[in-house]
């Protein structure tokens, strides 16, 4: 039975044997198990067969291996103990083994404990029902469930492996990870026990009362609540999902970095955010976005779509804000367009403002000015009206012909109907340019007017009456006595092929470029990713605080 049972330790072992059979020196293999102290010794061969009887009070020592309990058998010739009843195992300062049942090979180094099984390191404990230990290679092993307590942290898995040189676990199999700020679920986690430092490998959760964290592969230090995740993560907060290709988390300072492939839900005000590079402050409900950013926000029947080389997004639900920096760009489905240097969009009020040579777009109609503001009903989410301040100027194309119908004014008022500009009135010193056309589509002749107010009236986003208010003077002139140099007025600037005609037009062509380059390097993380993380920084240069912890040599 006994020959079995070294087999059967030697079987579980070979790997760490011919992985680690450098260390093996003679001194290791040749040595003998000493007898220090036995109340008394029985070598009555008819009782146990090739062994020495020992009872009361036992101390022993292999090497580095410290040897307590009540009995034990010795096998002289095969370098082997049974021990039994208060069983105490000590590896130098770094290890040790209380059971109720143990077994000890010399020659291999080879220990077995069973039942009520504690073993401790200078930072946890573990117990089980039984534990494996490898002496030489300096690995202990479990494969029948434990439970392993590290400073603040309780830890359970089926199955794993503690290696005394790294102070390193590897759990394997229904493993939970439970502290008073979060709850850690894998089947696959290395634990450093000094710093408390995580690294998971498969399906895996992180579960806090703020935040669900899911990922596939990633690095998170228990004792700070930092984390990094590297494959198909996302992190779930007040019914957001934040995802991204990498996610950097500190769970403290409720905040994330994502990079690459960044995808933000928020559901409660119905929008989308995606970019290649994000940061997230999840308690100040603020959102920076850049690299090809885009924020696609869900209005009645419409989509609106944000761009600019910046965005901002912050405030309480049902409140949102954005505003967008540099080369800002708005798309609402099915044909409104808007372009600025910088734009502000106010949730609450239904506010969206144009600032920086802002111009709009609707169907055929282009509209600019100082300063543009569309605002829409907050509750039925409907365009109601438009405010063009300073330097208003309306453009329609003439699709009949070459000409532009013009109209300028200080500013402009405009109201919507069913998402369509219905009228405009333009306010001082107005003026305007308007084709007239027959029932048969033949120009007839191009009025042009002055005077201090012009309302104009619009079908399907196309001027249909004009009419001049205050001191009008206005001529039709027949085509041909109306010369191209005087058919624009001052300021005329038509901006045609800035418009934008869908959601897939609303990027420019530099972030189109650098998203091609950008895909390449995620690509190659991901590949990356399909490995285990590698080793930390931060790990690796781990520096314990205080006074480093010891196992006593003594019972």
């Amino acid at each position: 039975m006994k020959k079995l049972f070294l087999a059967y330790i030697f079987f579980l072992f070979s790997g760490f044997t011919s992985l680690f059979a450098q260390n093996q020196t003679p001194a290791n293999k040749g040595s003998k198990i000493e007898i220090i102290h036995a109340d008394f010794t029985n070598a009555d061969q008819n009782e146990i067969p090739g062994a020495i009887i020992l009872t009361g009070n036992i101390e022993a020592q292999h090497d580095s291996m410290y040897i307590f309990c009540n009995k034990a058998y010795l096998f002289q010739a095969e370098n082997y103990i049974k021990l039994f009843g208060n069983v105490h195992l000590i590896q130098n300062d770094t290890l040790s083994l209380d059971s109720k049942y143990a077994e000890y090979n010399g020659k291999d180094g080879i220990a077995y404990a069973q039942g009520n099984v504690v073993m401790r390191s200078p930072e946890s404990s573990l117990t089980s029902e039984t534990v494996y230990y490898d002496k030489i290679n300096g690995v202990a092993y479990y494969n029948d469930h434990a439970t392993i307590v590290n400073k603040t942290n309780t830890l359970k898995s089926k199955v794993g492996k503690y290696f005394t040189a790294d102070q390193r676990y590897e759990f394997r199999e229904k493993v939970v990870l439970t502290n008073p700020e979060n709850v850690i679920e894998t089947n696959h986690l290395d634990f450093y026990e000094v710093s408390g430092h995580a690294y998971l490998f498969g399906p895996s959760t992180i579960t806090s009362k703020e935040d669900f964290i899911y990922t596939e592969n990633g690095f998170y230090d228990t004792q700070n609540d930092v984390g990094k995740l590297i494959k198909n993560s996302y992190i779930l907060h007040d019914e957001k999902r934040i995802e991204g290709d990498e996610i950097y988390y500190d769970q403290k300072k409720s905040y994330s970095k994502l990079i690459n492939n960044v995808k933000v839900t928020d559901p409660k005000n119905k929008m989308i955010m995606t970019s290649h590079f994000a940061e997230v402050y999840q308690a100040k409900d603020s959102i920076y976005i850049t690299k090809k950013p885009l924020v696609k926000s869900l209005v009645e029947t419409d989509s609106v779509y944000f761009y600019a080389k910046n965005i901002i997004i912050t405030g309480p639900d049902k409140e949102r804000q954005i505003s967008g920096f540099k080369n800002a760009r708005m798309f609402r489905t099915p044909d409104m367009s808007a372009k600025g240097d910088s734009l502000h969009m106010t949730q609450k009020i239904g506010l969206t403002e144009l600032f920086g040579n802002p111009v709009i777009f609707k169907g055929e109609s282009q509209i600019t000015g100082k300063l543009i503001q569309i605002l829409n009903n907050p509750i039925t989410e409907k365009l109601d009206s438009l405010k063009v301040l300073t330097d208003a100027f309306v453009i329609e194309r003439d699709t009949l012909g070459t000409g532009y119908n013009q109209a300028k004014g200080i500013n402009l008022f405009g109201k919507f109907r069913d998402n369509k500009i219905s009228e405009i009135d333009l306010i001082q010193n107005s003026e305007m340019i308007y084709y007239l056309y027959d029932e048969d589509d033949v120009l007839t002749g191009i009025d042009k007017g002055i005077c201090s107010k012009i309302h104009l009236e619009l079908e399907d986003n196309k001027i249909t009456t004009a009419t001049r208010f205050v001191n009008p003077e206005a001529m039709t002139y027949p085509p041909d006595e109306f010369p191209e140099s005087i058919r624009k007025l001052r300021g005329f600037n038509w901006r045609g092929n800035e418009k934008i005609n869908s959601a897939e037009e609303i990027f420019p062509p530099d972030e189109l470029e650098a998203e091609v380059a950008i895909q390449e390097k995620a690509e190659i993380q991901q590949e990356t990713a399909e490995k285990p993380i590698e080793i930390q920084k931060e790990t690796k240069n781990f520096k314990s605080k205080g006074v480093k912890n010891k196992i006593q040599k003594i019972k």
